[in-house]
């Protein structure tokens, strides 16, 4: 039985990582797993360098989009943080025919793209002041003693805070030579209270 099938540069990439690793596949193998013919899977092999030279010539062209998008939106002052940069690559790559298999934007791609234009990451309006530790403590001693005349099972743990839900992040990933300034935020809020059960009660 013949095999047929056009494969893509991403699936041709695949294929010859499949032959070159440790445990190479033979070419047996490779047109079994590829459903191709062997010599389609030979002409694969024979052509790997320039097939790997237009792979990696793809991936500089993700770079180069994301890093525009990255430039232009911190122009404008909008906060970009690393999740928001992985998926700005994923989107580039899907335009350019990349699949969520064949490019990931991992993490480690994250790093290499910050060593490669020298991005950190970096607090924009400052961090909030830390809470005092004697406080703390001296909270700790009196709470205990406050509850000594209640049930655990009535016992609950309330704070309410305000939830800037249309806020852009105080963090963003910027250029070493670039001043990390911020625009105007939102100042819609909802107030929210939380409230967690003490872990003796019941039901």
């Amino acid at each position: 039985m013949s095999h047929r099938k056009a494969l893509t540069l991403e699936e041709k990439i695949a294929l010859i990582k499949d032959n070159q690793n440790a445990h190479g596949l033979s070419v047996r193998e490779l047109t079994d797993n590829y459903k191709i013919s062997k010599s389609s899977a030979a002409n694969i092999r024979r052509r790997s360098e320039e097939l790997l030279a237009d792979y990696s010539s793809n991936y500089k062209k993700i770079d180069e989009l994301v890093f525009e998008w990255f430039t232009q939106q911190r122009a404008k002052q909008i906060p970009i943080s690393g999740p928001i940069l992985q998926e700005k690559a994923r989107q580039v790559a899907e335009q350019l025919g990349y699949t969520s298999e064949t490019f990931k934007a991992s993490n480690g791609w994250l790093e290499k793209f910050r060593n490669r234009h020298a991005i950190s990451f970096r607090t924009i309006n400052g961090e909030s002041a830390s809470v005092d530790n004697s406080t703390v403590e001296e909270w700790a001693q009196r709470l205990s003693t406050i509850l000594d005349g209640f049930d655990e099972n009535d016992v609950f743990n309330a704070d309410e805070t305000g939830l800037f839900y249309r806020a852009t992040p105080d963090r963003s990933l910027v250029l070493s030579k670039e001043e990390c300034k911020g625009g105007k935020k939102s100042k819609e809020r909802l107030t929210v209270l939380l409230c967690r059960i003490w872990l003796g009660r019941k039901n």
